[in-house]
């Protein structure tokens, strides 16, 4: 909205020119939606508490969970508005980027919102059942591949395609069908990766920050032209678009983070946790990075991937890891939750750096 309202006086003033800037927009959504979080989330505690929304603790977890049994839950809404409020303040509104972004938040959070109404507000138990949880995510990822094949972003390129880390200029294009189940697996797989991560205070919240930060990166440097051609990647035009929107994600997550953080006062519940992986699922389909989002988001990768070995390997023999997801087999082995959370954090810093370094090594 600022980019319409105030880049066009550049001619009247040089002071609105930094308004054409990606970096400068970028930098004030982050700041923004820090502020909007700052702002939002007491109120947003109080109205939780006053109508006694609180998390319900799974009777298997870790025995010192059950002391947060009543902490106010759905605290999603905070990073979902610090997101979608800076964005549209910020970015172009008439980029099919931002517009795709936004919509995959929004749909995924009410998934969510719904999951966490049925399981707290409601009182059933296992909230939205599976299936129909399911059903949402495969319907975006269903329209969005469809979309995105109908209507491809980058013309210059095959819709139905994506990159290859490491290697230069290697494009894998593949049928149209296969494609939008790629792409549906891809979103699925993204949001309930971070909903499994969810389990200690600012674990999701800060790799959330750590992983959007990196594809804000990788969504400014694919935008240029230059910096394509120096790095040996494909151009995405108008891509940096996405930089505010990442930057946003960013800044919302850091705030939520201050009220996430150990002993948590909220938590981000289904709501949050299914529209932070739907999002930056969707961000790393439109900058075909499907596969850098597995090397970047690597602990969230691990996270998913021990929930599937403990589930399927238990059939046939003992248990993979004391309890899955991974971060509570590493507290079943003696770590406090502060220390699980930081290591994981250096982890996910870690896999980030990975990730960018391959920009330069092809």
């Amino acid at each position: 909205m600022l980019y319409h309202l105030l880049a066009p006086l550049a001619k009247q003033h040089i002071l609105f020119n930094l308004f054409n800037y990606i970096t400068f927009r970028a930098a004030g959504a982050t700041v923004t939606a820090l502020v909007v979080a700052f702002l939002f989330a007491p109120g947003i505690i109080r109205r939780l508490r006053e109508r006694h929304v609180g998390q319900v603790i799974r009777a298997e977890g870790p025995a010192s969970h059950h002391t947060k049994r009543g902490t106010p839950t759905m605290g999603g809404l905070v990073i979902i508005l610090a997101t979608v409020v800076p964005t549209l303040l910020w970015a172009r509104l008439d980029s099919r980027y931002v517009v795709v972004a936004v919509a995959a938040m929004l749909w995924t959070g009410a998934i969510g919102f719904v999951d966490d109404y049925l399981k707290i507000v409601r009182g059933k138990s296992q909230g939205l059942v599976a299936r129909w949880k399911l059903v949402g995510q495969v319907s975006f990822g269903v329209a969005l591949g469809v979309t995105l094949i109908l209507w491809p972003l980058a013309p210059d390129l095959p819709p139905a395609s994506t990159q290859l880390p490491v290697l230069k200029y290697i494009l894998v294009v593949l049928p149209p069908a296969l494609y939008v189940l790629f792409v549906t697996v891809v979103v699925t797989g993204s949001s309930n990766a971070v909903n499994l991560t969810d389990g200690l205070d600012g674990l999701a919240t800060g790799l959330t920050a750590i992983l959007a930060g990196t594809f804000a990166v990788f969504a400014y440097v694919f935008g240029r032209a230059d910096w394509t051609r120096y790095l040996l990647v494909y151009f995405l035009p108008g891509s940096q678009e996405l930089t505010i929107f990442c930057g946003a994600l960013a800044g919302a997550a850091l705030g939520f983070l201050w009220f996430n953080a150990h002993p948590a006062q909220l938590f981000m519940g289904d709501t949050g946790s299914l529209a932070i992986g739907g999002a930056l699922g969707t961000v790393a389909i439109m900058l075909k990075a499907e596969f850098l989002m597995l090397i970047a988001g690597g602990v969230f990768v691990a996270e998913a991937v021990s929930v599937l070995l403990q589930t399927g390997v238990y059939r046939w023999h003992n248990r993979v890891f004391r309890m899955a997801p991974l971060h509570h087999h590493f507290e079943k082995l003696g770590w406090a939750e502060p220390q699980v959370v930081m290591r994981f954090y250096i982890l996910g810093v870690l896999c980030a750096a990975i990730a960018l370094a391959t920009l330069k090594v092809r």
